[in-house]
């Protein structure tokens, strides 16, 4: 097969493949499997931890040039073969190397999917803790753990998420992802809008506002570009198989450039409002204690049901936060779930009905697991982690940069250029052509590479992060 040459036959079930009814689906529910908790919490606290200002430059210089190149590959790759990323990586061979990266893209999803629902579960149940007005209990010291470690309660909790995700899935493309989406997203921004405009408002909080968007370049280090690398993957859903099976649900007249800018754009309003709604407030709470800043992910656990107790609105800010977070985190599992779906309907002929049950038992059997894993099964350790937190370790730190670079093999070495750029030119120019084709050819790929190294190098401790 020569590098113009795919093979881009529907999949071998026969059935007619689901589709988005135009661009403002396709758009909100890729920005929907953007916009989740990598941006709610992740993002904060790495702005924090590495200088603020000049991570976010650092982050919208690689977001508009490394990202965009890898979001217009995965989707115009999906487009192309009305495949997801098995199928889409198989279009162009049967060998070993294509089967392979296929599947690394198609299974990543899967394995996230569970430990990412027990997360949500966590996110409802302080939902529902602050509607009951738990305020001041939230804030304790050792609420959090506390819940975490009882197994009944996590459970219960992952287990009540997951239902919602699989009730979307079972509605289908057009009426289930696209119209919790439409539904979804706007009422996320008008709500980190809200919650954002509080936070900045606050005593001191000024303080936190500048350090966020002011770039202090004495704050630079090379550590500054491999987080704000590493968060990318996070925050605009590459290498996740999301986008190879998102991009087979678009019709050919809908322009990808243009799609690709619009979830740039949303995504990014997101990733900033969601540093205005925790970094200033924080800021506010702890005088900018580096500690409190850098907290991590308890800061959204933690630290932030603390501000709200210190507050005279706390539990309406509470409902209202938690209230974002878990839009935030259902419109992600949902897309994460549906990229396992469509793997499912087309590589084994499995009905939308089949592969979403398949979906989720995989979700149930890995889901409890790490829902478990710090109570009852917390003597289960894989190389010194939680389950959770290896499942962790695995996709994002080993799965998804190995995926990014089959891709960007996939794209240089096999398609061709030529075949992405026609592909994205059936339906409008390509403005930033000349930028994505060198991105793919040269920066991507040592990039994805420093990615991996530095990332397995931190988790040993080799290198701090």
């Amino acid at each position: 097969m020569t590098e113009n040459e795919t093979n881009t036959k529907p999949p071998h079930t026969g059935k007619r493949r689901s589709t988005f009814s135009g661009k403002l689906g396709y758009v909100l529910a890729v920005a929907g499997s953007a916009v989740g908790l990598g941006n709610i919490w992740r993002f904060p606290y790495l702005a924090a931890k590495y200088g603020g200002g000049i991570f976010l430059l650092t982050y919208l210089i690689l977001m508009l040039t490394f990202g965009y190149a890898l979001i217009v590959s995965e989707t115009a790759l999906g487009r192309m073969t009305k495949r997801s990323p098995v199928g889409a990586f198989q279009a162009f061979g049967k060998k070993l190397p294509f089967k392979l990266g296929g599947w690394v893209n198609a299974v990543i999803p899967m394995l996230i999917v569970p430990y990412y629902s027990v997360i949500g579960g966590w996110v409802t149940k302080y939902l529902f803790e602050y509607l009951r007005g738990s305020t001041e209990a939230l804030a304790q010291d050792d609420y959090f753990t506390g819940f975490i470690s009882d197994g009944f309660s996590a459970e219960l909790w992952f287990l009540l998420f997951s239902f919602i995700v699989v009730a979307v899935l079972f509605a289908g493309v057009k009426h289930g992802v696209e119209r919790v989406s439409k539904v979804m997203m706007p009422l996320l921004v008008i709500l980190a809008v809200f919650v954002a405009g509080y936070s900045m408002t606050r005593p001191g909080a000024l303080e936190g506002v500048r350090y966020f968007l002011i770039p202090n370049f004495d704050n630079f280090s090379w550590m500054t570009v491999v987080a704000a690398m590493g968060q990318m993957f996070y925050s605009l859903s590459i290498a996740m198989g999301i986008l190879y099976t998102y991009g087979s649900y678009m019709k050919k007249e809908v322009d990808i450039e243009q799609s690709t800018k619009q979830v740039e754009v949303f995504d990014t309003a997101i990733a900033m409002l969601a540093g205005l709604m925790i970094i200033p407030a924080v800021f506010a709470f702890s005088g900018g204690n580096p500690d409190t800043l850098q907290a991590g992910p308890s800061l959204m656990f933690i630290t932030i049901p603390k501000v709200f107790a210190s507050m005279g609105f706390g539990t309406g800010a509470g409902i209202i936060f938690f209230l974002l977070v878990l839009l935030a985190a259902l419109t992600s599992a949902i897309s994460l779930a549906e990229s396992g779906v469509s793997t499912f309907e087309d590589q084994f002929g499995f009905s939308r009905h089949k592969a979403t049950v398949l979906m989720g038992v995989i979700m149930v059997l890995f889901g409890s697991a790490s829902a478990l894993g710090f109570g009852v099964l917390d003597f289960v350790q894989v190389i010194g982690m939680s389950i959770l937190d290896f499942f962790d370790f695995l996709t994002n730190s080993l799965m998804m940069p190995l995926a990014a670079l089959a891709t960007c093999l996939l794209v240089t070495r096999v398609a061709g250029l030529n075949k992405i750029m026609e592909e994205v030119e059936q339906s409008s120019g390509f403005k930033r052509k000349k930028m994505y084709c060198f991105f793919m050819k040269y920066l991507a790929p040592v990039c994805i590479v420093i990615i991996l190294l530095s990332s397995v190098a931190n988790v040993f401790g080799w290198i701090t992060m």
